[in-house]
């Protein structure tokens, strides 16, 4: 049985597809806050959520498809967490299983499988239950899907046929068999016989079959094992051994066939979990979450209302101050303003709106809708090599280096400060002419910078493609968070931080310190 909770016609697979700037995103964005916020303490989660929101769905439709999954998990998350649980215990019921290895005797695997489908049946029923009592109120395509096959493949009738068999293979009178006479008088060509014991007793089964072949050949014969014949009775063990042996491997197939759906409903579910996880240490927080609209790749939209960094907000007490873009076919999106004023945040805060998105996730804002992107990639300021390897701006051009390597059309690149560390005149031209090569590849890009030079040319040069936003900052020098769209200044406002930190200081005596 397929789960098909996250692809419409595959599997889910742990990291598969995870782009090779995967560390970078992850420090660039905090993506750990949200990781964590997700998994918990579940390291088993903590890889499922790490995978799913760091591969990009390029798909509209997929992404639709894992929308709808997640809104019937919001809708019923006691449900969602059941099913989680079903599979989570039917994984572990088994792994406590004793007695199996790939050395094994075939009796020894037969055994083993008899137990865990026994668990497994158990599950199984609990699936069944759990599907006649909720199943019509999911209403996505993927739990229509795994629902409608509960019912269908687990209804009364197959359980019952299943426990009738596991019954039948604990042999509990004895087995029948029949084999050839190999050219060296061995045995071979072992097939292993129901026995019908509703209708007759083994011993009565046997005295049949052994007087039919007395009838024809004039006589019968039959055997007893002396109690204490050891080696008698290891002869009898391999006999019984060459009957089981198809049995066994093919009850062994079946177990590992069942244990590997309950594993892909747990990896699959697992994500779901995760978003819950999640929605709830938002919603503690009053924090807003909506349902985003994905939109086709050549349709340039960004549109969103109250969006905010869940990252930064899962790491502090206080609510995160939202914010409005008007982003529709905008190209370049250059961020300036005062020093802490919510720029770097507003970024940060962009860039995940979109990788939860393009996951199939919600989106931390009131309203968003964004088209699709052939990939996400970033590019911040880092701390000085504390090794002295290379200078920083050498640093820098080497990582925007590997970035113009893979980067291709349709992709979204976030650019924090870079190429400031070096003096505003070299740091503007080469950002200037990077900027350009890449809107020239139809490369989204959005800057944050205090390099006034580069933010003014790009403003004199605007076109309607370009949006300027701008931290807003009041008389007072208090900073809001929020960001409108302004023409850059030609100051971050930094006076306001020195002020702050070198305010006067007054000694005991009444008078005043560095004044």
């Amino acid at each position: 049985m397929k789960v098909f909770l996250m692809f419409r016609d595959r599997d889910f697979v742990l990291e598969e597809g995870v782009p090779a700037n995967a560390e970078e995103l992850i420090q660039d964005l905090a993506l750990n806050a949200l990781f964590h916020a997700m998994a918990g303490a579940d390291d088993f989660l903590l890889q499922v959520v790490k995978s799913a929101v760091l591969v990009s769905l390029k798909d509209r439709e997929t992404i639709l498809y894992r929308q709808g999954v997640l809104a019937d998990c919001l809708a019923f998350p006691e449900v969602a967490r059941e099913l989680y649980a079903i599979s989570v215990e039917a994984i572990e019921h088994e792994k406590h299983i004793w007695g199996w290895s790939p050395w094994s005797s075939p009796g020894l695997l037969l055994h083993r499988s008899i137990e865990a489908l026994g668990l497994f049946l158990a599950s199984f029923e609990r699936l069944r239950k759990l599907t006649d009592e909720h199943g019509s109120k999911f209403h996505s395509e993927g739990f229509q899907w795994l629902f409608t096959i509960i019912s269908q493949e687990l209804n009364d009738a197959y359980l019952q046929v299943v426990k009738n068999h596991l019954e039948t293979l604990q042999f509990p009178k004895g087995i029948l068999m029949t084999a050839d006479l190999g050219s060296d008088f061995r045995g071979t060509n072992y097939v292993l016989h129901r026995l019908d014991v509703k209708k007759l007793r083994w011993f009565e089964h046997v005295q049949e079959w052994v007087g039919q072949i007395a009838h024809k050949n004039g006589s019968g014969l039959s055997f007893e094992v002396d109690p204490r014949d050891e080696a008698g009775f290891r002869a009898l063990e391999a006999l019984r051994t060459e009957g089981i042996v198809h049995v066994a491997t093919a009850l062994a197939q079946s177990s590992d066939h069942i244990l590997s759906f309950f594993r892909a409903l747990q990896l699959e579910l697992g994500f779901y979990i995760g978003c819950l996880n999640l929605r709830a240490k938002l919603a503690a927080k009053d924090e807003p979450i909506c349902q985003p609209t994905p939109l086709p790749e050549d349709e340039q939209v960004f549109q969103c209302q109250g969006l905010y960094d869940a990252c930064l907000s899962l790491n502090t007490v206080d609510r995160v101050v939202g914010n409005d873009i008007a982003g529709d076919n905008k190209n370049l999106v250059v961020i300036t303003g005062a020093n802490r004023g919510g720029k770097s945040t507003l970024l940060r805060g962009m860039g995940l709106a979109q990788l939860m998105m393009q996951c199939g996730m919600f989106v931390p804002a009131q309203a968003f809708q964004a088209n699709v992107c052939r990939g996400i990639f970033t590019h911040f300021k880092r701390e000085e090599d504390a090794g002295m390897k290379s200078g920083k701006l050498d640093e820098e051009l080497s990582r925007m280096s590997s970035i113009i390597g893979r980067i291709t059309p349709g992709c979204v690149l976030l650019l924090n400060e870079s190429f400031a560390s070096t003096n505003e005149r070299e740091g503007s031209e080469i950002a200037r002419q990077i900027v350009r090569a890449l809107l020239e590849l139809q490369v989204k890009v959005i800057y944050v910078t205090h390099m006034f030079d580069l933010a003014q040319g790009f403003f004199r040069g605007r076109t309607d493609a370009f949006l300027f936003l701008r931290a807003e900052r009041r008389d007072d020098g208090t900073r809001t968070f929020r960001l409108l769209e302004g023409e850059p200044l030609p100051t971050s406002h930094g006076e306001d931080l020195y002020r702050r930190i070198f305010e006067p200081v007054h000694d005991f005596a009444g008078g005043v310190v560095g004044s």
